[in-house]
């Protein structure tokens, strides 16, 4: 009696059922990587695979190079063998005018050599993107992958069959009938995301201890080093992709082989045979159309998810290829039309230390000038000590910066063979450089910050106008233009600066009337009276926002009393843990800050102040609420205030953590997500019976 076979499916042959589930991931694999569109969820992909690897682990005999089982296969390789091309992978000519006149100069060449006078048609083209990655040829016999190779010199290239098998976009069958001999050019390139999550796992491993493990430079050396790794198993873990966008040896057309008669519709049947085509490929009549094309693309390139160094044009009719033929194996009837290139090698001059609006600490490259993306390039950031450390990078080092679009230039790596012997490695100063507080770096963050808020020049805007807004001490008028005119005019340096002020010297600020500067001063007069929460809040102490504030005024009762506070007295605030003790205790601990609290207490900034209030039992105390819409009779400042006075709390979004949702009229998403995460919803009327419960 024959032995059943455990992997058989019901009515089919194991033969059969292989054949099925191959044919069936190839299409859901097709949906998902090229079109974008999956049509199963990923378990029930999952559990097909693992049925064919099951089958094929039963039948060996069955093994095929097509099955989607072979992506990540294969054993590591000692060197890659050479393949001469069928038909040579020839080079485009560069056209390296940036300007519109790049796409007009290869139009006017086209024409000339197809002998059309000005009064004839426009000549029809194909525009594409010119992707930055790795030219590859893949070859198809009777629909089945069986080679890919890389560009090499044109004649020959290596076979890295097994690693570009990894890369799901690329179909190991075709989807449809296609010739009995296929060759398919196109490009490998990492998407952006892609290449942050590789560089990302790369910079755990090193921090874990991990040797000869390193971070790309960029998109295109993580793809061409993945191409090139001699262990598939390590080439299936990088995130590769795929356009095509050409054609090698193809059977001819009297073989039975494809007819066509432009390029654009041969890019249509590629697509059709299950490759993907990139969604910006085109057509464009004559010189007007290609010029549009590249300054269109020229705008989305930073919105791009990969990246491109420029467009290329090309002779749509495939006879107008043939007659313009080509010129030292260049295409006539091609072009790259590149863009201002966005990474250059220039030499860093000194490190500086900028000190941002909050008080952020970024270490700076200055550079010696050089042309990039476009702008003369002088300053590149370091985003702070940590990335400074981790690229190494030191005065005098020979660096290679990039700009994308208007993207602040960064230095993305360093030469480190050109670099001088015995350069000091770079520190980030432990004191401000603007105003010589002390730079301090929380627990878990990779910032280090000034603490002289109050006091330092680089904060002053940002300290006034936070000073001035309506939930802290409020001076009604003064906005972000006015502050910006009084600062760099140097009318005001300090926030006491400001009830210093006199008429003469705010009336001749621009578009400051008499009326305006008069109505300003009494702003500022009026403000004088606050409360000790507003004040707290309005000093900008970091991490302590209006709940905070009111809970420390609350609990203190007096400024001073808070000013002298140890570490271990703010804990027992109970909306303070050790991140804001230490703030607090930083920020009061500078002579800087805290000679400005007094100078604003000289100028008459007054509040009342008590002995520490009992704490009555509050309805809402430890209650998480969001509110959204628009209330009946409640701004939503006056629900806030109100849930705060109950001893709630307030949240700008819903979360697992959120006890209510306050839902007026017109609430939106939050109101929807309430609803997905079974939160309470509750509306005005509920809010005030839970204030007024026992």
């Amino acid at each position: 009696m024959a032995t059943p076979d455990l992997f058989a499916s019901p009515g089919l042959s194991p033969a059969d059922r292989i054949a099925e589930l191959r044919s069936e991931l190839h299409q859901h694999a097709h949906r998902y990587h090229v079109l974008d569109e999956p049509s199963i969820p990923d378990a029930e992909y999952d559990r097909l695979f693992q049925e064919l690897q099951a089958l094929e682990a039963a039948h060996p005999a069955l093994a095929s190079l097509d099955s989607p089982t072979v992506r990540v296969g294969g054993t590591a390789l000692d060197q890659f063998a050479s393949v001469r091309h069928a038909m040579p992978m020839l080079s485009i000519r560069t056209e390296t005018d940036t300007e519109a006149t790049g796409a007009q100069n290869f139009d006017t060449r086209v024409r000339k050599e197809l002998g059309l006078a000005a009064s004839d048609p426009s000549v029809e083209y194909v525009a594409e993107l010119k992707f930055d990655g790795l030219a590859m040829s893949l070859r198809y016999e009777n629909g089945v992958l069986v080679q890919a190779a890389t560009r090499g010199d044109g004649e020959v290239g290596e076979d890295v069959t097994q690693n570009i098998r990894t890369i799901r976009q690329i179909p190991l069958r075709l989807l449809e009938d296609a010739p009995r001999v296929l060759e398919v050019r196109g490009e490998v390139y990492m998407r952006r995301d892609d290449f942050e999550s590789l560089n990302e796992k790369q910079r755990e491993k090193i921090a874990q201890g991990a040797k000869n493990e390193k971070t790309f430079v960029n998109p295109r050396n993580a793809a061409a080093g993945a191409v090139r790794q001699l262990d598939p198993g390590i080439a299936a873990q990088r995130p590769l992709s795929f356009f095509a966008y050409g054609l090698g040896e193809v059977t001819p057309q009297e073989e039975g082989g494809p007819q066509f008669e432009t390029h654009f519709q041969m890019l249509l049947t590629l697509k059709s045979w299950g490759f993907p085509v990139a969604a910006h490929t085109q057509s464009a009549q004559g010189a007007p159309e290609l010029i549009a094309f590249h300054q269109k693309i020229a705008r989305e390139r930073d919105q791009l998810p990969y990246d491109i160094d420029g467009v290329v044009y090309k002779v749509n009719s495939l006879a107008l290829q043939k007659k313009l033929g080509f010129v030292t194996r260049e295409p006539r009837w091609a072009v790259a039309h590149k863009y201002p290139a966005q990474e250059q090698i220039t030499t860093v001059l000194a490190i500086d230390v900028q000190v941002g609006r909050t008080g952020k600490l970024t270490p700076v490259a200055k550079l010696a000038p050089v042309f990039v993306g476009g702008v003369t390039v002088t300053n590149a950031t370091l985003h702070n000590e940590d990335e400074a450390r981790r690229k190494d990078v030191r005065v005098g080092d020979t660096v290679i910066v990039r700009r994308a679009g208007d993207v602040i230039p960064e230095v993305v790596s360093v030469l480190a063979d050109k670099r001088v012997k015995d350069s000091p490695q770079f520190t980030m100063p432990r004191t401000c450089p603007v105003c010589g507080s002390d730079a301090v770096r929380e627990e878990g963050e990779a910032d280090y910050r000034c603490t002289g808020g109050l006091f330092c020049g680089a904060q002053r805007k940002e300290a006034i106008l936070h000073y001035a807004h309506r939930r802290a001490v409020e001076v009604e008028g003064l906005g972000d233009k006015l502050v910006e005119q009084m600062v760099d005019a140097n009318i005001i340096r300090t926030l006491p600066d400001l009830y210093k002020l006199g008429l003469t010297a705010l009336a001749g600020l621009e578009r400051m009337a008499d009326k305006s500067a008069q109505n300003l001063l009494q702003a500022l007069e009026k403000s004088k009276a606050t409360t000790l929460p507003r004040f707290l809040f309005g000093l900008g102490i970091r991490h302590v926002g209006e709940a905070t504030a009111k809970e420390l005024a609350r609990h203190f009762g007096k400024l001073d009393a808070i000013m002298e506070a140890s570490e271990e007295q703010l804990l027992e605030v109970s909306d303070v843990g050790p991140i804001v003790a230490t703030s607090l205790r930083t920020f009061f601990d500078q002579p800087h800050n805290r000679e400005v609290v007094e100078q604003l207490r000289a100028c008459g900034v007054h509040w009342t102040e008590g002995e520490p209030a009992a704490r009555a039992p509050q309805p809402l105390s430890g209650k998480t609420f969001v509110i959204t819409g628009t209330l009946p009779t409640l701004s939503r400042d006056e629900a806030k205030d109100k849930v705060e006075a109950a001893g709630g709390k307030v949240a700008g979004s819903v979360s697992k953590k959120t006890d209510y949702v306050v839902a007026g009229t017109e609430a939106g998403s939050k109101l929807t997500k309430a609803q997905a995460l079974g939160i309470a919803v509750i509306d005005e009327t509920g809010l005030l019976l839970l204030l007024e419960a026992p």
